[in-house]
């Protein structure tokens, strides 16, 4: 340990009083000349030339300074361009931003598993209920505007993000990568979306049977209709293979993104844009009808039976939305996880969707 304390008990020296003795000088000898007195010394008003040998050494200082200090700023720069990319959640039916065993527990994990990553929960309304019950009755093109809004208003993510929506989320993030460039998605991934829309709600999340119960009914009774299709979220995604013409006339969500009416090349060009548009389909999913179309496929037209993949749909083969191109230049990756719907375990969790978001 230093010692700060002010040093004490030091002896002060005394100089000892001796006598100088003169010796007088032989009487014979003559003193020497006084010599003259010497000019006192001038103080010079200017400072006096630099010495130009300063100079290379100077240089050299200044050299060797740069050279610890670009390492410096280059390693800053490093550590700016590493930090993580910015991830956006949109959760799925009869679910909400912050439910701690769901939204909340992913967005933790995340948080844990890559420090200093920012994490945005979409949250639809002004708490956790508004937020679940938007999930059913808010009309999902108000849903996907009011997201565009929030994404251009926080600057965190002006560079750029990453994007997981689960079940539902998936399609409505994947309309705003279409319609909402600014801030830019970088990556989609989709955990159950449903990018070709369902024929049918074999089963219901939670407490929310009650609900789908009652929403069955209503797609029973007109699916396509203007009152149902304004206020129903299920239904704007209901893809009837049966009435395919009336889904592309009537559908207000699901018929537009999916360029059925016609091809905006805007939507084209900004879902091309993406690096990765990951798409998670569960093997054993009792909740998706049919649930090949978490992977974009769907029921042949014209029946409810056999199913085509992707790669099958005029959607491919046509490329309206540039899937063809994407998928040649090896953008879209299928991944198949057993299990029910968005029944996974953190461990699959982390070795096969974490490094899709470092």
């Amino acid at each position: 340990m230093r010692d700060f304390r002010s040093p004490g008990g030091m002896e002060r020296r005394r100089a000892s009083n001796r006598g100088l003795g003169l010796e007088p000088l032989p009487a014979a000898t003559p003193r020497p000349p006084l010599a003259p007195p010497t000019p006192p010394l001038k103080v010079q008003d200017t400072p006096p030339p630099p010495d130009r040998r300063l100079g290379p050494v100077m240089c050299s200082v200044k050299m060797a300074a740069l050279r610890a200090v670009v390492p410096l700023l280059l390693g800053l720069c490093l550590h700016c361009a590493a930090a993580a990319v910015p991830l956006v959640i949109w959760h799925g039916m009869g679910d909400s931003c912050c439910n701690p065993m769901s939204m909340g527990y992913i967005k933790k994990m995340v948080e844990d598993k890559i420090p200093g990553i920012y994490v945005l929960s979409l949250k639809i309304g002004n708490n956790m209920i508004q937020d679940m019950q938007n999930s059913f009755f808010m009309n999902v093109n108000d849903q996907v505007s009011a997201v565009c809004g929030q994404l251009a208003a926080d600057p965190r993510l002006r560079g750029g993000y990453n994007a997981m929506g689960f079940s539902q989320g998936a399609q409505f993030l994947r309309a705003v990568a279409q319609r909402c460039p600014s801030p830019p998605m970088l990556s989609l991934i989709s955990i159950g979306g449903q990018h070709q829309g369902v024929y049918g709600f074999p089963r219901c999340p939670g407490e929310s049977s009650h609900v789908c119960d009652w929403i069955r009914k209503m797609l029973d009774l007109g699916a396509y209709t203007q009152a149902v299709q304004e206020h129903l979220v299920q239904a704007e995604y209901w893809h009837d293979p049966l009435k395919e013409e009336e889904y592309r006339k009537n559908s207000v969500f699901l018929a537009d993104i999916n360029q059925e009416r016609g091809v905006n090349e805007t939507y084209k060009k900004n879902l091309m844009a993406l690096k990765k548009f990951v798409m998670v389909k569960f093997l054993n999913d009792t909740m998706v009808d049919p649930p090949i179309s978490e992977w974009f496929g769907f029921y042949k037209s014209g029946q409810a039976k056999e199913t085509i993949p992707l790669q099958e749909t005029s959607l491919y083969k046509e490329d309206r939305l540039g899937l063809q191109e994407m998928d040649k230049a090896g953008k879209l990756v299928f991944l198949g996880v057993a299990g029910d719907h968005l029944h996974v375990t953190e461990e699959w969790f982390d070795s096969t969707i974490l490094p899709f978001l470092q």
